[in-house]
């Protein structure tokens, strides 16, 4: 089937077909390493992985190259460990660590290459020369500055006028700057400042040089696919687009630009800085599932926005409480679970620009009575398999309700045979009875034409 992606340069959906014959190249900006990721900073990391568990379904033959940057030098982390006192480092691998721990509650694969800012500093550096040298940048008092006028086509990604370019991007007026939209690709750091020798003196980059100089040290001059947040167009994929072609004598950076949607509380955009934010690490700790919360975050397509709030994660565990009963029922019957394939209708949806919406109700719909109107349980193994390429349904339908110890769930598992077998002989006052005895250590009892599955209520 042909893979249909949304490409915001081109501003419609495009089919996708990868530009090497054996390699996909697919970057994402992650994350800004200073303090805990917030529910809205995983939406782009979830849904950059279905796409890359979609990838990897659609073309096996070919490797998949995904890198997903590391911020680990900025002012807020200079902030931070100013305040703590330590270096820069320390501050940096803490959360970087949290980050990948946050996100793998979520179901999120590490990506294949995972690029640290401050590895790229010698990258950083050659980049920022060939753009002087060609004279796309200047030095002026201890910066090294992008020159826009010498880019005919900056703006082609957002499509901004120029006044509302420099108003976007919060430009500092500088008396160093030959224009306003000028935007610094080398700054100089004072001695209390993380620092590296440079021809412009000791100093640090500025955050869209990073992106730009990994990208060609890791995956190319040209790649397949470049993710991100919406609000990451402009300025920052704006100017990684500008410094790299100019860099790299006319050559695009991405072929597909992607990004997804705002995440909202309340209507109002999710940010660190208004302080509308809440972690994922808060929501694991009051009891939601992280496969709750990657549910919840693909409900809505990746690029509208999504709002957040108490009622989505209800629905979105209603919502998995329902295929693992069906998942259940399935292991009752004895179901080879390895055997068959994805549903073609849920990955047509996946292949039409991440169609997430579309896909969970057809898994739902694959799901929601297994074995009831005389299926026989193909349907829902597609749906399965179907949820599982969609990153659910990892563990077992026991795991997801809590089924206790080992030893509890040898003696639950007894009692319900022996009611059961209590209902073979027409034993109801027995099996009346055991069916109470299960209730009141709250395990709730499933009939259906696979036989009886159990879940703690």
């Amino acid at each position: 089937m042909t893979l249909y992606l949304h490409d915001t340069l081109a501003r419609e959906k495009r089919a996708f077909s990868p530009a090497e014959p054996d390699r996909i190249t697919l970057y994402v900006c992650g994350p800004t390493v200073y303090n805990r990721a917030h529910i809205g900073n995983a939406r782009p990391a979830v849904v950059f992985d279905i796409l890359a568990r979609l990838l990897g379904h659609l073309y096996p033959g070919h490797r998949l190259d995904y890198a997903r940057n590391v911020t680990d030098v900025d002012d807020k982390i200079n902030a931070a460990a100013a305040v703590e006192g330590v270096d820069i480092s320390v501050i940096t691998r803490r959360f970087e660590d949290f980050y990948l721990a946050d996100m793998g509650e979520l179901g999120v694969r590490p990506p294949a290459i995972a690029p640290r800012a401050t590895d790229h500093i010698g990258q950083m550096v050659a980049m920022i020369e060939r753009l002087v040298a060609s004279g796309h940048a200047y030095a002026a008092e201890g910066h090294v500055l992008f020159h826009v006028p010498a880019d005919p086509d900056y703006g082609a990604l957002s499509r901004r006028t120029r006044e509302a370019m420099q108003a976007g991007a919060r430009v500092e007026v500088a008396p160093y700057k030959k224009d306003p939209a000028d935007f610094v690709l080398w700054k100089p750091s004072t001695p209390d400042l993380p620092g590296w020798e440079s021809p412009w003196g000791r100093g640090r980059p500025g955050w869209h040089i990073e992106c730009s100089a990994m990208i060609a040290a890791h995956l190319g001059q040209t790649i397949d696919i470049h993710g991100g947040g919406q609000d990451l167009i402009f300025p920052h994929h704006e100017n990684e687009i500008a410094q790299s072609r100019c860099a790299h004598g006319g050559a695009p950076l991405a072929r597909f630009w992607l990004h997804n949607g705002f995440l909202s509380m309340d209507r109002e955009k999710m940010s660190k800085s208004l302080g509308n934010v809440v972690t994922v690490a808060d929501l694991l700790e009051r009891g939601h599932r992280g496969e709750t919360l990657r549910l919840a975050l693909l409900s809505a397509h990746y690029r509208q926005p999504l709002d957040w709030s108490d009622a989505l994660m209800t629905q979105s565990k209603a919502r998995l409480d329902r295929w693992y009963r069906a998942l259940g029922r399935l292991e009752a019957a004895g179901v080879d679970l390895s055997a068959g394939a994805a549903d073609d209708g849920v990955v047509a949806a996946l292949g039409d620009d991440l169609n997430t919406p579309e896909a969970l109700s057809q898994v739902g719909r694959l799901l929601d009575g297994a074995f009831e109107d005389g299926r026989d349980g193909k349907a829902a193994l597609a749906g399965v398999h179907a949820a599982r390429l969609m990153g659910f349904l990892a563990g077992g339908a026991d795991a997801w309700f809590g089924a206790g110890s080992d030893e509890d769930a040898t003696a639950i598992d007894a009692l319900v045979i022996a009611r059961t077998e209590a209902r073979k002989r027409k034993d109801f006052a027995e099996s009346d009875r055991i069916r109470d005895l299960l209730t009141a250590q709250g395990i709730v009892l499933e009939d259906g034409p696979a036989g009886t599955i159990w879940r703690r209520g």
